[in-house]
């Protein structure tokens, strides 16, 4: 592997992340969430602040970036980008903040490199794997033991069903069960369309929503990467941290172990996703992993470099 430094940064409907790698295992890993996606479900529109917290944030990861001396950096933006129709004023202001292009990629671009970022350090004969991506405002599914044979992108995601369904502080029972169910009526559809999607042998969640109630499950008074990477959840676990948490007010859901502030206002709507998951395919424990779409595509972007060296 080459020992060049690779720059990747994912403009998510929630998040704004940045990894620094030279595929050594020693990484830089910096995380804002920055709100990005709030409100676009309903007016399809990103607000001004939305995308000033990005830029600023943008200028922070550039800043970090120039400091280390990386030469290749690639951004992508994700849902709420995607979804928007004002993208462009993003896009504009997003890449001059970094002083690199931002681009939108598809969900299933999405979904197929969360899948090799999740699997790369992972044994194959433990496959088939089910990787599943649950955003701000998409989930991705994708299905394979090496690479994925088969994915999928559902416009389901945690601010998504928090502003859609969960209206209420705390949530009310029947807002929680109509959440729920139209997760349930998407996983349907896959079931249709692409059934061996739920027929893997192990279940992989990514992303924060799950990394954050692992957290919650391990009471993390400091987040501990090492921890959570790895972390088997068990059906019964993530039910339990989904009842406590969508039964206290948001005032109560701020003092849990393991859970960012910041995140507490849609991990409800989160939960609801996980859990249909589950509960739809029957599947008892998620291996639960801090590597995603960064990892994917960074590897990809020292794979092409070591491949130049090489040549």
């Amino acid at each position: 592997m080459t020992s060049e430094l690779v720059a990747v940064i994912d403009c998510g409907t929630n998040t704004t992340r940045l990894l620094i790698t030279d595929g050594s295992g020693v990484d830089i890993r910096v995380q804002k969430i920055t709100g990005l996606g709030r409100g676009v479900g309903a007016s399809r529109r990103l607000t001004e602040d939305g995308i000033k917290r990005v830029s600023d944030t943008l200028c922070e990861f550039r800043e970090l970036i120039e400091h280390h001396k990386v030469q290749s950096v690639r951004a992508v933006g994700t849902s709420a980008v995607r979804d928007a129709l004002n993208q462009d004023a993003f896009i504009d202001a997003a890449s001059e903040a970094l002083n690199a292009k931002v681009e939108i990629i598809s969900g299933e671009f999405e979904a197929k490199y969360s899948f090799l970022g999740a699997t790369a350090d992972l044994d194959p004969s433990n496959g088939p794997y089910l990787v599943v991506d649950i955003g701000g405002g998409s989930t991705e599914f994708a299905y394979g033991t090496n690479e994925p044979l088969a994915w999928r992108s559902v416009d389901m995601g945690a601010v998504r069903y928090t502003e859609q369904y969960l209206g209420s502080d705390p949530p009310r029972p029947e807002e929680l069960g109509a959440a729920i169910q139209v997760a349930r009526l998407h996983l349907d559809d896959i079931d249709r369309e692409q059934p061996q999607i739920g027929r893997a042998s192990q279940l992989i969640g990514v992303a924060g929503t799950v990394t954050s109630i692992a957290a919650v499950e391990l009471g993390l008074q400091d987040y501990k990467r090492e921890m959570v990477d790895k972390f088997l959840l068990k059906r019964s676990a993530a039910e339990d941290v989904f009842r406590t948490l969508a039964t206290e007010s948001l005032e109560d859901r701020l003092h849990n172990p393991g859970l960012d502030p910041k995140r507490a206002g849609v991990i409800v709507g989160g939960c609801c996703i996980l859990v249909a998951v589950m509960r739809h395919w029957e599947i008892d424990e998620c291996l639960v992993r801090e590597r995603d779409l960064l990892d994917g595509l960074a590897d990809e972007m020292l794979d092409a470099n070591q491949a130049s060296e090489d040549g």
